[in-house]
């Protein structure tokens, strides 16, 4: 059980880290965690115009693979359907919005726009 927990802190970490490097672009945050049924949104974010949904994987080194293949087809359709929630419960439903990934392999963050 620790082990999870540690786990999660150190997820809750990163994408505290990936919130204040988008922050530091003049992004706005507006959610943590968003949770619905189907899935969780990491990080709900305001970029100009866009609201951004971002999934932060963090990897502390290359052994378990890239921190961006993390994200697979699977998981983008999770993300989708939050989204989608998160759009109707705030109505938003017609804002423009898209889905970035943001990576973290040791100290390195790669940012992906658009990411699908």
């Amino acid at each position: 059980m620790p082990e999870n927990r540690n786990k999660r802190q150190t997820g809750t970490d990163y994408e505290r880290a990936a919130g204040f490097y988008l922050e530091q672009m003049g992004w706005e945050i507006l959610e943590y965690n968003y949770r619905c049924r189907s899935a969780e949104i990491d990080i709900v974010a305001r970029d100009g115009e866009y609201l951004v949904f971002c999934e932060v994987k963090y990897r502390s080194d290359g052994r378990r693979g890239d921190p961006l293949e993390a994200v697979d087809v699977r998981k983008q359709q999770r993300i989708r359907r939050a989204a989608l929630y998160y759009l109707t419960e705030h109505g938003k439903i017609d804002a423009p919005c898209r889905f970035d990934v943001i990576g973290i392999r040791g100290t390195k963050i790669t940012h992906i726009r658009d990411a699908f």
